[in-house]
C-alpha cells in the first residue's frame, strides 16, 4: 500500500455508509453505481482488507471498516476545506455566504450587520436561514451554513460569546393577564392560551412551553408576536426582539411575582473553524462589534 488513496475513494465509503447502499451513494455523488462500486474495491485492495460485508441487500461496514469511517469523515472534511480555502485565496472573498441565525437574535441587529457587511463585500451573495432551536444545530452539522448565530454549543464545535439575551413574558396591554391587577403565579399563565414558536429542525423541542391549556405553535417569530400584539395569547420573548413592540405600547411585560426574566447566551460559530472564509471572518466581526455596542444586559431575576 504504497500509493496515495484518492479521496474519491473516501468519499464513496462515506456515501455508501451515509445513505445506506451503492445506487444511494451512486444518487448522491452524482456517479454510475458501476463507479462506485469500484471506488470500494480499489480502496479494499489497496487497503488490503474489506471494509463492507453483505447482510441480506445491505452493504454493511466491517470491524475494520467502521474504524476507518470516522477518521475518513474527517479527512475528506479537511480536504474540502483546504479546497475551500485555495479558493478563496484565488477569489478574494467567497462569491457565497450561508448564514444559520436563530429567531431569537433580533433581526435588526441583523440587518445591521448585513448592511455594514455589504459596503465593503458588495460581491458576495448572502444566504441567511433562519432557524429555531434544534434546526440551527442542524444548519451547522450538515454544513448548510458557514457562519451560525444560536444559544446552542454542538459538541465537535467551538464559539464565541455574541450576545446575552434577556427573555421576558408578555401580553397584549388587554389581555386578562395584564388585567388582574396583582403579580401572577404560575398557575395563572396555565390558564390562558401561550404562544410558542415550532423547533425548525427533526427534533421537535418545546423549549419555554408552561404546559398551558391552550398552545399555539407558529413556525416564525414574526407571526407569533403578530399574534400576541392581537391579544390571542401570552408568550416569552427575547426583549431585544420586541423592542419597538414594547415602546409603542402594543405589548406589555406580565407582572410575574418571581422569574420575570430569563437569561440565555447567543454564541458565534464557524462551521469550519480552521478555514473560514475572508467574508465569514467579516460579517463575524461586524456582528461583534454590534453586539458589544447594544447596552449590556444586569444579569440575575428582575
Amino acid at each position: 500500500m504504497n500509493d496515495i488513496i484518492p479521496i474519491s475513494q473516501w468519499q464513496a465509503l462515506l456515501a455508501v455508509v451515509d445513505h445506506g447502499g451503492y445506487a444511494q451513494a451512486a444518487e448522491a455523488l452524482g456517479k454510475s453505481q458501476s463507479s462506485v462500486s469500484y471506488a470500494i474495491q480499489r480502496l479494499e485492495d489497496q487497503l488490503g482488507l474489506r471494509v463492507f460485508r453483505q447482510q441480506g441487500r445491505r452493504a454493511v461496514p466491517t470491524t475494520a471498516g467502521q474504524v476507518l469511517l470516522q477518521r475518513a469523515r474527517l479527512l475528506v472534511e479537511h480536504a474540502r476545506g483546504l479546497e475551500s480555502a485555495a479558493r478563496q485565496l484565488a477569489a478574494g472573498r467567497e462569491p457565497l455566504l450561508r448564514v444559520a441565525i436563530d429567531g431569537l437574535f433580533p433581526d435588526w441587529l441583523l440587518l445591521q450587520a448585513l448592511k455594514r457587511f455589504s459596503d465593503d463585500c458588495a460581491t458576495t451573495r448572502i444566504e441567511v436561514q433562519e432557524t429555531v432551536l434544534s434546526g440551527t444545530d442542524e444548519a451547522l452539522l450538515r454544513r448548510e451554513a458557514d457562519l451560525v448565530i444560536s444559544p446552542r454549543i454542538p459538541q465537535g464545535f467551538s464559539g464565541e460569546p455574541l450576545l446575552q439575551i434577556r427573555f421576558v413574558a408578555v401580553a397584549a396591554p388587554d389581555h386578562p393577564l395584564n388585567a388582574l391587577d396583582r403579580p401572577l403565579e404560575w398557575a395563572d399563565l396555565r390558564q390562558y392560551r401561550q404562544l410558542v414558536v415550532r423547533d425548525s429542525g427533526s427534533q421537535r423541542q418545546n423549549a419555554g412551553w408552561l404546559d398551558a391549556e391552550q398552545r399555539w405553535t407558529f413556525s416564525q417569530v414574526p407571526s407569533s408576536i403578530q399574534a400576541a400584539c392581537a391579544g390571542m395569547g401570552f408568550a416569552w420573548y427575547p426583549e431585544l426582539r420586541i423592542r419597538a413592540e414594547l415602546a409603542e405600547g402594543r405589548l406589555k411585560p406580565l407582572p410575574l411575582a418571581e422569574g420575570r426574566h430569563r437569561y440565555a447566551m447567543v454564541y458565534r460559530i464557524f462551521a469550519h473553524p480552521e478555514f473560514p472564509g475572508i467574508a465569514c471572518k467579516e460579517l463575524a466581526t461586524i456582528l461583534q462589534q454590534l453586539c458589544s455596542e447594544v447596552n449590556p444586559i444586569p444579569g440575575g431575576d428582575g
